[in-house]
């Protein structure tokens, strides 16, 4: 018959078992030279994953059949005339994904849907945009990092599901100028109409506007994410 002292000890030593298990398992994130901590290592990046899914990032265009992409970075039609990107893809994490779905969703009850930009993006490519364009209304500080190395933000527009064709918008993607802050009011009723549209939409799914750029949003949650500077090629192969 187990005594209660015996059943005390058991107890004891599983709970001991469990907490020495997690910190020899746990590898702690790295900081950079900002003092930041940035995921690097894939095996990292799973040891996340495996605590909470919520972590994973996701393909979107496998996610969400159907939806339009224009992955600028990965050309030389960008901001900084260079091609950041060696192929085209959008990854968001998997609460990100599943908000932009019921966008999505919503949309297409209107005959409208979406085109992304960008998702998520690689903690040094951030680096080099900083080198272009040096201004936080429109580009990440690296001291900081952006809502885009954590995988929880999104740039992106509204198109007609017919014809693939963007709605007219104050201004085309990436321009850093007045016109693309929410203050600014187009002359034109439509092109209002269009933006208020969009943030009504990503608003209604859990999603919050830069002021400075109509076509980005983000988690409010964004620091429950840590930083990442993994290239598409490796997430690719770890999916």
């Amino acid at each position: 018959m187990k005594t209660p002292i015996s059943s005390f000890y058991k107890a004891v030593l599983f709970a001991f078992f469990i907490i020495t298990s997690h910190v020899l398992w746990a590898q702690p994130i790295p900081l950079n030279k900002y003092g930041l901590e940035i995921v690097d290592q894939i095996a990292l990046y799973k040891q996340l994953i495996r605590k909470d899914s919520n972590q994973r990032l996701v393909d979107v265009t496998a996610y969400i059949p159907g939806i339009l992409t224009d992955v600028r970075y990965a050309t030389t039609n960008n901001f900084t005339k260079k091609q950041l990107y060696n192929y085209p893809a959008v990854y968001l994490r998997l609460p990100a994904a599943k908000a932009l779905k019921a966008v999505q969703a919503s949309l297409s009850q209107m005959g409208l849907g979406l085109k992304i930009f960008d998702g998520y993006r690689p903690y040094q490519v951030t680096e080099k945009m900083w080198e272009t364009v040096q201004d936080d209304r429109y580009a990440a500080d690296p001291k900081k990092g952006s809502g885009h190395n954590r995988g929880v933000a999104v740039d992106l527009t509204i198109i007609v599901l017919k014809t693939g064709l963007a709605l007219d918008m104050p201004t085309d993607f990436d321009d850093f100028t007045a016109k693309a802050h929410f203050s600014y009011l187009p002359a034109d009723s439509n092109i209002l109409a269009n933006r208020t549209l969009l943030r009504s939409m990503m608003e209604q799914h859990g999603f919050r506007a830069l002021e400075t750029e109509w076509w980005h949003y983000y988690l409010p949650d964004y620091k429950a994410y840590p930083l990442i500077d993994i290239s598409f090629e490796l997430l690719a192969i770890s999916l």
